[in-house]
């Protein structure tokens, strides 16, 4: 089993997360850790856990059992000065909807001892010039940008960002993209997204957690999952007689050397498809539940 991550170099550091609601357990015992600066994307279908988890982290809900520090403070008896460290951006947020955009921010501002200019991060977000449109005229994607406008307008260390692009079209949603992976790179903020969108998560994440059942499956950069998927590598050739054939296999190299020493030459039609993360986070979301023990902690302790 890999060795724990230092948790000083860890924003969120988890150790057999539980949830229970009544019978019915939710979350399995995770371990997380989640490094500064980096985007961090915890993956997986429609009731696998994300929303529980984050909230667990945000410290809106209370879990049944494990250990929890987020910034350094268990978010059980985080107090205000360490809310005013974390921004969040909820699945959905329709509040405000008559204010102008740049006299809403300029309120929120208020509440933090250390606030970012409005000006500035209208200009971040790319809402300058809808500084005085009233919110409810917003595009979703726009509305979107000031979501995130208002989670980082009081500077924070650690930003959340739960299914941020669930209904976008496709130019809205890289103009998103952008937009976070400026804040990682350009601001330093350390953000954890929670998606169930694969390309989301490989377009944005340095790393990724796959959630299925309550479980965290695996935990790696995309071409380290990718690596270790379980699903086969296809290799495809045309036989002597001209017939396509194909085959799975977990050593695709081995076969292609056996098909080459068979034919005492080149290989027609050879090709080899090796899995991808779609092929790991497919395989992730099918597999039994009971072959979901074993190193699972380890795996997600990997940096």
């Amino acid at each position: 089993m890999t060795p724990a991550v230092s948790t000083d170099r860890s924003v969120v550091h988890a150790r057999g997360l539980t949830m229970t609601y009544g019978d019915v357990d939710v979350l399995h015992g995770i371990d997380l850790d989640i490094h500064r600066g980096e985007i961090f994307a915890l993956l997986g279908p429609n009731g696998a856990g994300k929303t529980t988890t984050v909230e667990i982290l945000e410290g809106f809900r209370q879990r049944s059992a494990g250990e929890v520090r987020v910034l350094g403070a268990d978010p059980q008896r985080g107090d205000d000065a360490w809310r005013g460290r974390i921004g969040l951006v909820l699945q959905s947020w329709r509040d405000h909807g008559r204010w102008r955009v740049a006299e809403l921010l300029a309120h929120f501002a208020t509440y933090y001892p250390d606030p970012r200019d409005p000006a500035e991060l209208l200009a971040l977000t790319g809402l300058t010039d809808q500084a005085d449109q009233q919110v409810d005229r917003l595009s979703g994607g726009r509305r979107r940008r000031l979501d995130v406008a208002l989670g980082i307008v009081g500077r924070p260390e650690l930003l959340f960002l739960d299914e941020p692009t669930t209904g976008f079209d496709p130019e809205a949603r890289r103009e998103f993209h952008v937009l976070v992976e400026r804040l990682a790179r350009d601001e330093g903020v350390t953000v954890l997204l929670t998606t169930h969108d694969l390309a989301e998560a490989e377009r944005l994440a340095d790393r990724i957690a796959m959630l299925v059942s309550g479980r965290i499956r695996a935990c790696g950069t995309p071409s380290e999952l990718a690596r270790r998927a379980a699903a086969r590598a296809e290799v495809r050739w045309t036989a002597d007689d001209g017939t396509p054939r194909r085959e799975r296999t977990g050593d695709p190299s081995r076969l292609v050397w056996e098909l080459h020493r068979d034919a005492d030459g080149p290989i027609p039609g050879l090709e080899v498809r090796r899995p991808t993360l779609e092929d790991t986070y497919l395989h992730m979301v099918h597999q039994e539940d009971d072959d979901a023990d074993g190193d699972v902690g380890g795996e997600a302790r990997t940096a």
